[in-house]
């Protein structure tokens, strides 16, 4: 499995290398993801403002929904372009309407996070206009095997072809997902898949040796990553990202 406690498996602990490579990577398919021309776009990937101010800077419109465990002024306060931003609380989507949103971001494992992920993802295909995309990054089965294996769950691991729904230390729960069942996930919100991958497939060892060995080597390493292109392959990386279009 992965040696790595769960602290930093979900992004909150002191693997530096990995996580600054992991952000770098995140934000490049990011990049390479948004519409080419400017666009409307709901960011809920819980109000951080990094996506957002991400693709604000690359000219779009921004409806950022809030977490209602971050501060908004905090949340604010992290965007350089919040005038292109518009800053919303709220449990769910019922204040769009329909077919309002040319792209929708899910980062920072929203839907994982969202347990009841099937009538979320059919609230985004509501707002989706025809031909409206959505990037999505959930947790995978190899991290919650990991997060299991850790805290000695060996029933639950033994469990196939079931939702895993993975109690973290800190007392959260979030939702791991194979490759097939994001899709099944996006399909059955009538989304049509475009591709599925880990988020990154470089184990945290290898970029730590690489970057140690040299500084310079990140945008090598994040270049080598996103070429890879390992579409459906659920046995590594402990993240899965998808993208998924509205058909019309």
């Amino acid at each position: 499995m992965l040696p790595i406690p769960a602290e930093e498996l979900n992004g909150s602990g002191t693997l530096g290398p990995y996580w600054t490579f992991y952000r770098a990577v995140a934000a490049e398919q990011l990049g390479r993801w948004l519409p080419e021309r400017p666009s409307v776009l709901l960011d809920m990937s819980g109000g951080g403002g990094q996506w957002a101010a991400q693709a604000a800077r690359s000219g779009h419109r921004v409806i950022e929904v809030i977490d209602f465990r971050i501060d908004g002024v905090a949340a604010q306060g992290k965007l350089r372009d919040a005038d292109r931003v518009r800053q919303i609380r709220a449990d769910d989507l019922g204040f769009l309407p329909d077919e309002s949103i040319d792209a929708v971001v899910a980062e920072e494992r929203a839907m994982s996070v969202e347990l009841m992920a099937e009538s979320a993802m059919g609230d985004v295909a509501r707002v989706l206009r025809p031909g409206g995309r959505a990037l999505v990054c959930v947790d995978s089965l190899v991290l919650g095997m990991a997060i299991l294996a850790e805290q000695n769950y060996w029933a639950h691991l033994r469990q196939k072809g079931e939702v895993m729904l993975v109690p973290w230390p800190d007392g959260s729960i979030t939702r791991c997902f194979s490759s097939a069942q994001l899709r099944e996930l996006l399909t059955g919100a009538g989304l049509e898949v475009e591709w599925v991958r880990p988020r990154t497939v470089l184990s945290p060892s290898t970029v730590d040796h690489v970057l140690a060995s040299d500084s310079r080597a990140l945008a090598y390493l994040v270049r080598s990553e996103l070429e890879a292109n390992p579409e459906d392959d659920d046995t590594v990386g402990i993240h899965l990202v998808a993208s998924a279009r509205k058909s019309g």
